[in-house]
């Protein structure tokens, strides 16, 4: 029984009639020419002009301000053209099209049906390749080796600080509210893992909502802060998507019932249907 709406974002308008023969919800974003097919960031109540900064985010407000109120109280969900939600974990990368689609989640299982939400299986920030850190952080390595050799000390913060400057976490973090300020820079400063991606699956309209009101205001409130001309190159000029990514991992954890999936990564533009 299908009881999820799930919305695949991709930027490639070729992949439309993959994304239908999932039975998906199509999503265009960035500056390619989408036909009336799918559903865009740029019509209505939108911020499609910081798409380069937000990236899927730019979706999430359009759907926030134009079009909850067309979906019905089911589960709600969201996937990208080259990530998706899988019922089992598959090894091989070249798994045909039949395969992936009988893989990929359609409806919510019964064993997540008493949860409220579901994210992403966990990366570790204290597995990351060593070599991710060295390249730009030399200085910071040559100052404070213990940070990159004592796996303790890499938690979220400290992958956050390398990849994405210095600092700029918990200057973000400063723009919360209270409870929030707390309770996510301890989730910061003693985790060394989060749920990643900016997917999940939420069980109502009601949640998703509460979410939105949390984290629209404060990624505003964050643009004061970093702006948009002085960000440069990957780790900075998506800054606020990689803000979210982590807030989304704290708060789905803290604020709901959360259990998690696997996530394949497979680009469906390479299916040619």
């Amino acid at each position: 029984m299908k009881n999820l709406n799930m919305f695949c974002i991709t930027l490639n308008p070729q992949d439309f009639k993959a994304i239908k023969t999932l039975n998906y919800i199509p999503v265009g974003l960035g500056d390619k020419n989408f036909s009336k097919d799918w559903l865009t960031d740029k019509q209505g109540n939108n911020i499609s002009k910081k798409n380069p900064f937000y990236g899927e985010y730019t979706f999430h407000y359009w759907l926030w301000k134009n079009h909850l109120d067309k979906i019905n109280n089911e589960w709600i969900g969201f996937c990208q053209y080259r990530k998706f939600w899988i019922n089992n974990k598959i090894l091989d990368k070249n798994i045909d099209f039949s395969l992936f689609e009988k893989s990929i989640v359609k409806f919510i299982p019964d064993e997540y049906l008493n949860s409220e939400s579901i994210i992403g299986e966990k990366i570790f920030t204290n597995e990351f390749r060593f070599s991710k850190f060295v390249k730009n952080n030399f200085k910071t390595m040559f100052l404070s080796p213990s940070l990159f050799f004592n796996k303790n000390k890499r938690n979220i913060k400290f992958q956050f600080n390398m990849m994405h400057g210095n600092g700029n976490l918990d200057k973000a973090i400063d723009l919360l509210s209270q409870d929030d300020k707390i309770d996510f820079r301890n989730f910061i400063n003693t985790e060394v893992s989060f749920n990643p991606h900016n997917m999940f699956i939420c069980k109502s309209k009601k949640i998703l909502i509460r979410y939105y009101e949390t984290l629209f205001p404060w990624l505003e409130k964050c643009e004061k802060i970093f702006g948009f001309d002085d960000l440069s190159g990957y780790g900075l000029k998506r800054i606020y998507g990689f803000l979210a990514e982590r807030f989304m991992s704290y708060w789905f954890q803290k604020n709901t019932k959360a259990e998690v999936m696997p996530i394949l990564f497979n680009d469906i533009s390479k299916y040619k249907l």
